[in-house]
Parts: C-alpha cells; structure tokens; sequence
C-alpha cells in the first residue's frame, strides 16, 4: 500500500496531475478569459500550447491523454467546439502526438520532428475538414485562422521545443 501512494505522489506524478489540473483550468476559464480580455485566445491554439507543454514536461502517455481528452472536455463544458469539431481537433491533436513520438525514433534531429509532426497534423485538420465542410456535415469555412498566425504559432512551439526540452534530444 506504502509502495502505491509513494508511485501516486512521486514528484513526477504530482507534475504531469499539476500540468493536467492546469491544462483543464486553461481550457475552462478560456471562453471568460476570451470576452475578459477582447481578444480571441482561440488563435494561439490553447490545446496544441497544452498539447505542446505535455510532450515537453511530461511523458508520451500523457500527451495521448491531453491530446484525446481536452477537445471532449471543451466541448462537454461550453458545448464549443461542437461535437464534430471537437472529434477532428482531438483526431488531429492525436496525430501530432503519435508522430512526434514515431518520427523521433526515425530522426535525429527532435526539433525537427517536433515541427513537422504539427504541420503534418494540420494538413490532416483541414483535409478532413474540407471533406467535412464538402459534405455539410459541418458549418464553416475551411480556414478560420489566418494562415500567418499558424505558421507564427508553428514557429513559437517549436522555439519553445527547442529551448526547454533539451533533454529530449
């Protein structure tokens, strides 16, 4: 029993509940946070930066976990982004993170991987969405954030990649 609450509350468990407890609180708090400040928080991509902080700080579980649950959780507490939506981004959230972790084991370079498992993810994102979009089982446009912010978003993660997880290299 003594064995099973020590491997609970080891310090990195109690960092990848923190980081979970933060990201579920960031995406909770984001719609109020949006209106609070005036701007659209939607366009720095908080569940790739959560996603982002989860492959970073903590282990590949985990970032499945993120990646499969914080879609499922906006959706079932703000009913944003609707059901399919929420199902695309968290399929495309899930793919960033396979490939991350299936290409790193291919290529040396992690910074590298990093950014192309996002940008590959994306191109996954809008293929479907465009099908999704095509046949109406979806209201919309295909591309909601301009382009430039993504690719300045792309290039911000992968900074952040690069300066604080040297360890994963």
């Amino acid at each position: 029993m003594e064995l099973t609450v020590e491997k609970l509350l080891s310090k990195e468990k109690i960092k990848i509940y923190f980081l979970d407890i933060l990201s579920a609180a960031a995406i909770y708090f984001l719609p109020a946070l949006s209106h609070m400040l005036s701007f659209p928080l939607y366009l720095i991509e908080p569940m790739r930066v959560a996603l982002v902080a989860s492959i970073i700080f903590t282990n590949r579980t985990n970032a499945f976990i993120i990646a499969f649950t914080l879609p499922a959780f906006s959706y079932f507490i703000s009913s944003h982004p609707v059901f399919i939506k929420a199902g695309l981004i968290s399929t495309e959230l899930l793919l960033n993170v396979f490939l991350f972790y299936y290409l790193k084991e291919k290529i040396k370079n992690t910074t590298f991987v990093f950014a192309l498992s996002i940008i590959v993810s994306k191109i996954y994102y809008y293929a479907i969405k465009y099908f999704l979009l095509q046949f109406s089982l979806m209201d919309g446009v295909l591309i909601s954030t301009p382009l430039l912010i993504q690719l300045i978003m792309i290039l911000v993660f992968t900074g952040s990649f690069q300066f604080l997880a040297k360890d994963k290299e």
